[in-house]
């Protein structure tokens, strides 16, 4: 039944241990007085520490502390030289510790049916005495150890402080007044208890006369009548009784009560909380004996005999729901801990654990055998027990899994009494629960003080909750651990008992049976009365062997106990899900004889929207194949594949390796059809589904995932909530409790794509199926309909995504401690009063709560500081009067407040009450709403969050663009960028104001700056405003814009492209103008072209491309429109090439050299000169040479493009000079297609006489147009010609003349006047307006005039 959780080897055998309520730490001292903290979850030792003799380690720091304090050598030798003596007791100690225990005293207490008033299990938590230390205290022989664990810092007590006896055990004190700090009893070796105060370090009192010998154990508790009391065992076998409560007085007390306990001395003593009874003592002596004592007439109930021949050396009181009549386990020195029956019954013994089965193999090899010498069951998690063996240290965990035997009624509406049912023994209870404080609970008190000065807004306040258990009338009929669900309606309640197998149906109306039978698994319908079951044959009952009976009887019982396992095997794997139906008049009737067509055996049965059946796998998924099974299923989990099993994971799951994942053996099925829904999944260890089947949640052991179901199937994500116990939904709220916490979910599916399709979808499956309806019913005619005008709505469906925020409510910690070193002034060593304490509650009684207006207590938290949760397994009853009920194993109904308002606000808007929620955020901190409205921004109320007073401007305008309120969106955009005074006039700044800046222009400045900024939100407002059609408020943002945009440099190039497109979308067109001529001054000459076009002004797009060099563009748009700056154009454009190609320089030169060279005109000295280097002309078809050839200039070698009247003169052919490769090729005409160039440049040649290095033309071009298109450049032959482009190095004049064949060079180069008027195809690359003047380009493609 236990596994193994944490196992810690040792050399030594561990005889105490002791476990912190809170943390995951384990203390323990060994036989040879070795004490060690070790940390079980993370499996690490936080200190060590030789108790019994000196330890050198402290006793150097207490030297040096001491030398840092200043003090001179002392007198005596310092207490950390003591040797300590043989350890007697561990224990921890601090605000945790000392809470846990006055709750558990309280609680018994409490259970009593004769109990006074005022012992409620909800008590105000008492004031923080250790301030934020943890007190690690050893109890040896000669002197106490007090050792903080946060500063490391320790205190030895010597027995010479205490009437120098010697000390045998310890118990903590309830605090009775604030000036006495913590008290510490020990018991002494004379008989006499001595109380320490951990204030002063002095003896603040002594209990004398009750005992002969030495006391052997002591403990607290409470007896029902309220009165705190101290017991005490001695070695002369009595149990005397003292009153714990006594205030300052330091006489000596006199017992109360003493009786004979043992024949031997008493060993241990434990409490036991009994529900709906006094609490009771257990005692162990050295006569083998357990003895049980009633605290109201302290007469003995019972004595057991738990092993004979073997005496008991540790005892505790155990309460587990998956065992429910075993509760004291007892340990003597053999391999078992053994589990004690319920004392009403016969003291029947069981082993509840074979250690020997849980320790490692290889360690049990080099032991004879495993020994027991200490157990401890863990204060708050029953499932928890640690061992301390001759081996080493187990933590064994108890299925913690399985849930008290109770189940919450549907609440009648309008009701304030809650009902849950339970099972106790064999009897089936009602138990009735509700709010007790006359006050409106959901009001609460948010923040406001009390008469003690401290603050209910840091301590929640407490919810009395009335309740009564009732008798019904029904038995039940077998008393093993039980499983109780509630049908959907409420009608049903089923329960089951797997160990039997058993089930039973009751109506609850009149607690009549309906069904019953032999089930081990039962799940229902969340939408009708009807639930499945796992049907199996009851298996012959396993034969219990009694100790130290004959090994041929013990032989014949294993055999039969064989026989029985394997008869209950052959009956589970035969097992058959079967699924009935409960009508109204009480009848059950099957639906279904067997539900899926898989063999395997069925392990789990999950109800919900979907009947979920778990299969046995016991094959291995490779990782390979898991992580594609994970990305092939429709839910992908978060944890698949991963190597997440660090230190951290329990030892069963690291001993599993992480590279196997969890098989998927989890089959969903419609209860409907009972045909399987989906694919495989991994197994869940429960599931929880949401009443209005909208959302799911299936929880595995490190996470949970929640999907949506609505409007179809979606993952929605997974929650790092480990080892979750239970779960229920409410509305999008998910309530999950794990051992140590309670959490919330807060859930919204948000709007994905695919919903908006699905809606579609089916809004036009809905109008197809009323238009078959119609024909069906008027024929043809319906079709003829006349429809009125349809308004489209555009509607702007924004979508959203998916949120999912953990909120902690409860837990088992105080509220985080800070370390004392850092907040706490210094101290001296004997610490005075607790002032500091009530000086540091001020401070943050002054910090926390601020005051809104109108009187109303603010909130200063975001969250509530977490509430305690209650001890043990719970059944969460779900949210009812604005609160959060849980249910405990001891059928305690225990109320969580969710009047915080940072919970109470995200609770309304979870259930769909944004208003309200918006209301409360009021009682909250103004710091706080932008968080609370991004949470109702993922909740899907972007409307109502805008209406928080607290949010921030961005935020808000987030709001308001989501909620379309874009009015207000404008106004927070203006306010955000400081720019509500500008816009309605052109700014002009040129650079000379932007250096000297009067006043009036920084606001400007800071307005443009700020426009800047938030361009992207602006645009994102135009556009948005532009497709709802609100066309004032996308002028004002476009006015901001443009006002920005007309300043040089403040928005860069891709933003003044937006921006022009939509203010040529607005004709905002003088406000157009004014953004071209800074965009030209900027040098985007595409963009300023753009404009100029989007404007009409042709004047204004040349000058665009020629103010930013950009000539070609120019040169074409003239010619395209005929403009009469086209022959200026194309001068200044060739000039700039002939620039370009001047000084290409060959030689190396420095920077220097090369700058002065390319400042230099390009002086033509000669006829010959030019000759080698002519002027580059290239020209648009049509136009006449530049250099204007006169008939008798035709034998210069200027290149003169003529038109084809006038016939060009044959030259005669030049060779080429300094090229032996080059030799002349023939023309092709423009009709042979497949005589392409190949050329080494891939370069036309642009004239005929122009040298190969015109290939090296600029290819610059203005319109902004698709980039993938390649550059075009001019260039004045029309069809594709073979070039002469040898490579040649730069020094090499070359001239290409024309060849000799002069017909076809007139067919071919000379042809423009055959060419229609040019259709100008412009194209761009990015960002080519830039680089002009850098340097040309040698790959240079073609403009295409056909």
């Amino acid at each position: 039944m236990l596994r193994l959780r944490a196992f810690r080897p040792t050399n030594d055998k561990i005889v105490k241990i002791q476990l912190h309520p809170t943390h995951p730490w384990l203390v323990t001292a060994d036989a040879s007085d070795h004490v060690s903290v070790w940390n079980w979850e993370h499996r690490q030792v936080i200190y060590e520490l030789k108790a019994g003799g000196v330890d050198e380690r402290r006793l150097v720091g207490a030297k040096l502390e001491k030398l840092a304090e200043g003090e001179t050598e002392t007198r005596g030798k310092p207490t950390e030289a003591i040797r300590g003596g043989s350890v007697k007791q561990v224990s921890f100690y601090d605000d945790d510790v000392h809470y846990w225990q006055l709750w558990r005293n309280r609680s018994a207490a409490a259970e009593a049916p004769t109990a006074v008033n005022n012992i409620t299990s909800a008590f105000s938590s008492p004031v923080p005495s250790t301030k934020g230390r943890h007190f690690l205290v050893i109890c040896c022989e000669n002197k106490a150890i007090f050792l903080d664990l946060v500063t490391m810092r320790g205190r030895d007590v010597p027995k010479q402080d205490l009437d120098n006896r010697s000390l045998l055990c310890m118990e903590f004190l309830c605090r009775s007044t604030a000036t006495d700090g913590p008290l510490v009893a020990f018991g002494g070796s004379d008989g006499v208890i001595r109380v320490l105060s951990m204030l002063t370090w002095k003896l603040a009192r002594r209990y004398t006369g009750g005992h002969k010998g030495s006391i052997s154990c002591l403990m607290t508790f409470m007896a029902s009548s309220g009165e705190a009391l101290l017991v005490s065992g001695g070695s002369d076998g009595l149990l005397v009784l003292w009153n714990a409560e006594y205030g300052q007085d330091s006489r000596e007390l006199v017992p109360k009560l003493s009786l004979k306990a043992h024949d031997g001395g008493v060993v241990g003593i434990e409490l036991s909380r009994v529900i709906g009874a006094a609490p009771q003592l257990i005692t162990i002596g050295a006569d083998k004996t357990l003895a049980i004592w009633d605290t109201i007439s302290f007469k003995e109930l019972r004595r057991i005999k738990p092993v004979s021949k073997l005496a008991c050396h540790s005892v505790a009181s155990w309460c587990h729901p998956r065992a429910p009549n075993l509760d004291i386990l007892t340990c003597v020195k053999d391999s078992h801990i053994w589990a004690i029956e319920h004392p009403t019954y016969s003291a029947l013994t069981r082993p509840l654990c074979e250690l020997s089965s849980l320790v490692p193999p290889q360690l049990l090899a080099t032991h004879k055998k495993l020994r027991v010498y200490s157990m401890v069951a863990h204060p708050l998690q029953p499932h928890l027990v640690s061992a301390g063996t001759n081996m080493g240290v187990l933590v064994c965990e108890f299925d913690a899994k399985s849930l008290p035997p109770v189940v919450p009624l549907p609440a009648t509406p309008g009701s304030r009494e809650h009902a849950a049912v339970y099972v106790v023994e064999r009897e089936l209870k009602l138990l009735q629960f509700q709010l007790s404080n006359t006050a409106n609970p959901a009001l609460g008190s948010n923040g406001s003080l009390n008469d003690v000065g401290r603050i209910r807004g840091e301590t929640p306040e407490q919810l009395h909750v009335k309740q009564v258990k009732k008798n019904v009338s029904t038995p039940v009929p077998h008393d093993s651990y039980s499983v109780l669900s509630v049908s959907s309606s409420g009608k049903f309640l089923a329960i089951v008992w797997p160990d039997i197998p058993y089930f039973s149906v009751y109506k609850v109306s009149d607690w009549s049976i309906v069904d019953s039978g032999s089930a081990r698994l039962l799940a229902w319908d969340a939408c009708r009365d009807r639930f499945a079951l796992l049907e199996s044959a009851i298996p012959p009952r396993m034969p219990i062997i009694p100790k130290g009976s004959s090994s041929r009887k013990a032989k014949e019982a294993a055999a039969a106990a064989a026989q029985a396992a394997a008869a209950a095997a052959s009956a589970a794997s035969s097992a058959s899900v079967q699924v009935r139906i409960l009508l109204d008049d009480g009848t059950s009737n099957i639906l279904m004889r067997s539900v899926g067509s898989r063999s395997e055996p069925v392990t789990g049965l999950h109800g919900g929207a979907l009947l979920g059946v778990a299969y046995r796998t016991s094959r291995r998924v490779s990782p390979v194949a898991a992580t594609a099974i994970s990305t092939i299923q429709s839910m992908p989990l978060s944890g698949f594949g991963t190597s997440s099993n660090s230190s951290f994971s329990t030892m069963e799951d690291s001993s599993q390796k992480s590279t196997e994942v969890a098989p998927s053996n989890f089959q969903l099925y419609s209860w409907e059809t009972f045909q399987p829904v989906g694919g495989l999944l991994p197994q869940p260890e429960w599931t929880a589904w949401d009443q209005t089947v909208e959302y799911c949640a299936f929880a595995y052991q490190q996470y949970i995932v929640i999907s949506t179901l609505r409007p179809q199937f979606r993952y929605l994500g997974d929650v790092a909530i480990p080892y979750a116990t239970g779960g229920v939904w409410h509305r999008r709220q998910l309530f999950v409790s794990t051992p140590t916490t309670i959490e919330c979910v807060f859930v919204d599916a948000g709007i994905a794509p695919i919903d908006i399709e699905t809606k579609r979808r089916k809004e036009e499956l809905r109008l197809k199926e009323a238009q078959s309806r119609a024909i069906t019913e008027h024929g043809n005619l319906a079709l003829i309909a006349v429809d009125s005008q349809q308004t489209a709505s555009q509607e702007r469906i924004a979508l959203r995504p998916p949120m999912l925020q953990v909120v902690r409510l409860a837990s088992f910690q105080y509220p985080p401690s800070i370390p004392p070193f850092l907040t706490l002034p210094k101290q001296s060593r004997a610490d005075g009063t607790d002032s500091s304490i009530l000086k540091d509650i001020e401070e943050r009684k002054v910090n926390e709560v601020a005051v809104g207006g109108g009187g109303v207590a603010v909130a200063g938290t975001r969250f509530p500081p977490e509430q305690k949760r209650p001890v043990g397994p719970l059944v969460v009853a779900g949210v009812r009067d604005g609160v959060l009920w849980l249910i405990d194993r001891y059928m305690t109904a225990h109320a969580i407040s969710l009047s915080h308002p940072g919970i109470r606000c995200r609770c309304l808007a979870a259930y769909g009450d944004a208003v309200s929620a918006v209301k409360w955020a009021s009682r909250l901190g103004r710091e706080h709403h932008d968080d609370l409205a991004q949470f109702m921004l993922g909740m899907g109320y972007a409307t109502e969050a805008l209406h928080l007073p607290g949010i921030s401007k961005r935020l808000e305008f987030d709001l308001a663009m989501q909620s379309n309120d874009l009015k207000r969106a404008l106004q927070c955009l203006l306010t955000m960028s400081n720019s509500r005074d500008i816009g309605q006039e052109a700014l002009g700044l040129n650079l000379n104001d932007i250096m000297s800046l009067s006043s009036i222009k920084e606001n400007v400045v800071d307005a443009v700056q700020g426009i800047v900024k938030f361009a992207k939100e602006f645009r994102e407002l135009i556009d948005a405003a532009d497709a709802t059609g609100q066309a004032d408020i996308a002028r004002e943002a476009l006015k901001r814009l443009a006002a920005a945009g007309s300043v040089k440099g403040a928005l860069q190039g891709h933003e003044i492209k937006g921006l022009t497109l939509r203010l040529a979308n607005h004709g905002e067109l003088t406000r157009l103008s004014n953004l071209v001529n800074n965009l030209i001054s900027v040098g985007s000459g595409r963009e300023a072209a753009f404009a100029a076009a989007l404007l009409g002004d042709n004047v204004l797009m040349e000058k665009a491309w020629q103010d930013t060099g950009m000539l070609a563009e120019a040169v074409l748009h003239a010619h395209a429109h005929g403009r009469p700056t086209l022959r200026s154009l194309v001068q200044s454009w060739n000039k700039t090439l002939q620039k370009e190609l001047e000084h290409t320089p060959s030689t190396k030169m420095d920077a220097a050299a090369s700058f002065l060279a390319s400042l230099e005109e390009s002086k033509i000295t000669s006829l010959h000169d030019a000759a080698k280097k002519p002027p580059i002309e290239i020209l648009p078809p049509g136009m006449a040479s530049l250099y204007g050839p006169n008939p008798g200039q035709s034998a210069q070698k200027k290149p003169s493009l003529a038109l084809p009247s006038s016939q060009q003169q044959p030259a005669k052919p030049l060779l080429l000079e300094g090229s032996t490769t080059a030799t002349p090729q023939t023309v092709s005409t423009p009709s042979d297609p497949a005589a392409q160039p190949s050329t080494e440049s891939g370069a036309p040649q642009n004239s005929p006489a122009a040298p190969p290095e015109s290939a090296t033309t600029v290819s610059e071009s203005g319109t902004p147009s698709d980039p993938s298109v390649p550059l075009a450049t001019e260039s004045s032959d029309q069809g594709p010609q073979s070039n002469d482009t040898s490579p040649q190095s730069n020094d090499t004049p070359v001239d290409n003349q024309e060849q000799p064949s002069t017909p076809s060079v007139s067919q071919s180069t000379i042809t423009e006047a055959s060419v229609p008027p040019p259709s100008i195809s412009i194209t761009t690359a990015p960002n080519a307006g830039n680089n002009q003047r850098t340097g040309v380009r040698p790959e240079l493609s073609m403009i295409d005039f056909t």
